[in-house]
């Protein structure tokens, strides 16, 4: 895939939310029409990229990978197209999801990090399907449970719960501030599946 781009930013070497907060602030500056060329080495930036795209009006062009970065292209969108963003309304923090998990509430915690990030550690019992795989996966959800989303940092989670919503799934709640706070138990998956648990996450 070979794009010209107007403008490069280098948002290598940091963690979501960084890239796209940093993304939002270069476009700004920049003509309608014009591309602007994201360099990240976040594997979350691949699906958070092209989903705060989607949801303000811009155009995501795609992305390549080169080695380790990954390189996403983004044209920025006529005035009149670009639409101002909207954060799901319904959320829980750390403590109440704890709380709703050491009383054994029938939930379901769905995390929409990548799998390399599930991997790294997760809440147990907690099932994994990437944002970018989500709309392909919806039949894998229950819509008969309270459904709690998470990701690293609350981003990507609220961009899930958004589309969990207009799919028809009735009682969603966005977890916040996500993983990097969540001092609960976790379990990490090791090659060939193989699970154990650790007492707190320190992501």
């Amino acid at each position: 895939m070979e794009i010209s781009s107007d403008k490069i930013l280098d948002a290598k070497g940091v963690s979501c939310p960084v890239p796209i907060v940093r993304t939002k602030k270069a476009i700004e500056d920049m003509e309608a029409n014009q591309v602007i060329e994201v360099q990240a080495t976040d594997e979350g930036s691949k699906a958070d990229i092209k989903a705060w795209a989607d949801s303000t009006g811009h155009d995501y062009l795609g992305t390549k990978e080169d080695g380790e970065v990954f390189i996403h292209y983004i044209r920025k969108a006529e005035m009149d197209n670009i639409k101002d963003e909207v954060t799901y309304s319904e959320i829980v923090n750390l403590e109440q999801l704890k709380s709703k998990l050491a009383i054994k509430e029938p939930i379901t915690i769905l995390d929409v990090r990548e799998q390399e990030e599930f991997a790294f550690g997760h809440i147990p019992g907690a099932i994994n399907i990437p944002l970018g795989e989500i709309e392909d996966r919806f039949d894998e959800i229950d819509k008969t449970k309270e459904l709690h989303v998470i990701c690293r940092t609350g981003n990507r989670s609220d961009q899930a719960a958004q589309r969990l919503a207009k799919k028809g799934y009735k009682n969603v709640k966005n977890v916040i501030p996500g993983m990097t706070k969540w001092d609960g138990p976790t379990e990490m998956i090791h090659e060939g599946g193989k699970t154990d648990d650790k007492n707190n996450n320190n992501e």
